[in-house]
Order: structure tokens, then sequence, then C-alpha cells
């Protein structure tokens, strides 16, 4: 392990796994224990979803967002997709002397916006303010409370995934990163393209309350989709095969990615849920999804296989295959 913090511990892929494994866990926590979107706390003989959360992106304001959008939506996200109904936020601030109040008040009014949106309130909070040049505008805190209405434990620890089971995803990837990527105007290109930032609560309940045997659910954020498979492939001991000419991305993500050398599948989202699902009520699965605005480009791109455990490959679209490992150093900086 680096003797030093770099921008790669911040990625989401494997030296952010060695940091938290390595640091945080030997302190902190059971070294057995499956690291998921929300801890779930038995809270007089209740189970909550508990979640926390930083934000640093660069710029603040985005095609499709900005950090306050990202902050509401990424924390009712991480307790969504561990089954929970999100209720409770809470938001702290660290503000850079000289930030402007409008662009305050444009972002606080943004999160209002998303609380309303995802039926959360925001119920607590702190500011701190620090001297010009050691922040960067503003940077958001949040924690997030979730209640369960059906025992959704296994759905973060991934423990009833089993072989024959369908990976699903609610739409198009790399949106968000290309969209921020855009927005900074390092790499002098322009695009239309918009943040895919957005509450999934509503689209996942939609499924859980109709009765699908959904095994495991994840936001695709830092790290991508290859992340959070690489994760879950561990987690279970199985394989996982992607047909990869069915991952949705757009042309233009598509296009700009072979320009700048990236590849789809380990840029961040801020609007993607993937899902482990039986294989019998897979297609039903996609139909509810693509009921809801934020499913329509929904798609089962893999399946869940005894092949070589513990690894992600992909089917590439001239049949060959290839070995999809977790994110190894830094992709893309202050993305989230």
């Amino acid at each position: 392990m680096s003797d030093i913090i770099t921008l790669n511990h911040g990625s989401g892929g494997r030296s952010s796994q060695d940091l938290i494994k390595d640091i945080f866990i030997k302190s902190f926590g059971d070294p057995q224990a499956v690291l998921s979107d929300s801890a779930i706390l038995n809270v007089n003989s209740e189970k909550i979803a508990f979640t926390t959360d930083s934000f640093v992106i660069d710029p603040i304001f985005f095609p499709g967002g900005d950090i306050g959008k990202l902050a509401v939506c990424g924390t009712v996200n991480d307790l969504s997709v561990s089954g929970a109904i999100p209720k409770y936020l809470t938001a702290s601030f660290i503000l850079e002397e000289g930030f402007l109040i409008n662009d305050l008040k444009r972002i606080v009014e943004s999160m209002a916006h998303q609380a309303k949106i995802a039926n959360v309130k925001i119920v607590a909070g702190d500011t701190k303010v620090v001297h010009k040049g050691k922040c960067d505008k503003v940077f958001i805190n949040t924690t997030g409370i979730g209640i369960f209405e059906n025992d959704y434990k296994y759905i973060s620890t991934g423990e009833k995934v089993e072989i024959g089971d369908k990976i699903i995803v609610n739409g198009t990837l790399g949106d968000h990163s290309i969209a921020v990527l855009g927005a900074r105007n390092e790499l002098n290109f322009k695009t239309d393209i918009q943040s895919d930032c957005a509450c999934l609560h509503e689209l996942i309940q939609d499924v859980l309350k109709a009765g699908m045997k959904v095994k495991f659910m994840r936001d695709i954020t830092r790290g991508g989709l290859a992340t959070v498979l690489n994760e879950l492939a561990e987690i279970v001991n199985l394989g996982i095969e992607l047909i990869e000419k069915d991952i949705p991305v757009k042309e233009s993500v598509n296009g700009l990615c072979e320009i700048l050398g990236f590849d789809p599948l380990y840029l961040a989202n801020e609007g993607k849920v993937l899902m482990i699902v039986h294989s019998d009520d897979a297609n039903t699965v996609v139909d509810i999804l693509k009921n809801n605005h934020l499913g329509k480009e929904s798609r089962i791109i893999g399946d869940i296989i005894s092949d070589h455990p513990k690894m992600v490959v992909g089917k590439t679209e001239i049949g060959g295959k290839r070995i999809i490992n977790m994110l190894q150093g830094e992709q893309l900086p202050r993305i989230c």
C-alpha cells in the first residue's frame, strides 16, 4: 500500500477498496462484513437503513445537475438500493471564503427541490467556512435514513445470488462522467450529453412492490459497472458474464470514449442501478423498469455463472471474451 494518499484512493476502484479494508475496517469494523451502500441497523426491533456520503464534484454546476442535486440523489439512491424507503437526510457544508452567496442559494434550492421529489426531509446539518484556497468552493456531506416495509437485508449482502440469475441495468452508462468532463472544458470538446443524476427510489420500489425476486442491487457510481460487478463476484464467489453488445451506451458517449481512451464500463453514473434478478422474473423486471421514465433503456446484460468464480468476463461483439477487472488507478478526478 502507498505511504501517502493519492487521487487513486478516491476512484472507487481497487485502491479505494484497499484503503477501506487496510485502514478503516481494521479500526472501525468487522473484517468479514459485506461493504454495501447502506448499513442495516436494528433499532427497537425495527430495521433501518443508514448511510453517509460526501460530494466534491468539479465543476459544481454541470449539464443535468449540480452538487446539491447530486448530494440528495446520491444519498437517496444509496438507501433505495438497499431496499429501503428514504425518509430523512442531513446536509453539512464546507464553504470556501469568497464563495458566492447566490451560488449557495442555487445549490440549496436544488437540494430542496430534489428532497421534495424524493419525499424526504432534510432535518439537520452543519456549516463550516475555511480560508480561501483551503477548499474547492463547496463540499457537501450527507447522512440518510430509510425504513423497510419488508426485510430486504439480503439485497445488500448478495447472499441469495445464485447461478442463472440475470444482470439488469436501467439505462445508458457513462452519461454523468462525460457530461461533467465536458463542462470542465479541459479537453476542448463540446457535448450536449446531460448527466443522468436522478433519484431512483420510485423506480426501485416499483420492482420490489411487484414482488419480483431481486437478489442484489447497487447504484453504479465511482468505478462504474465493472467495479460494482467485480465486488459482487468476490462477495458471492461466482462468475459473471456480460454480453457487451447488450450493454446500453449512447453513441455520443461511446464515440467520445473511443477518442479519449475511456471504457464506459468504468465511468461513473448518478442515475443507474444494477439489479441481480431471478431468471424467471428478469423480463418482467425490465418491463416494469421501462414503464418509468428513468428506465426506458433498461436491458438484461448478462448472467451469474459457475465458471471463473470471482471474475467478470465480457463477451465481445466479435465473439471473443475479455477479462473485465476492477478499476485500477484513477480514470476521472472529482466526478461525484
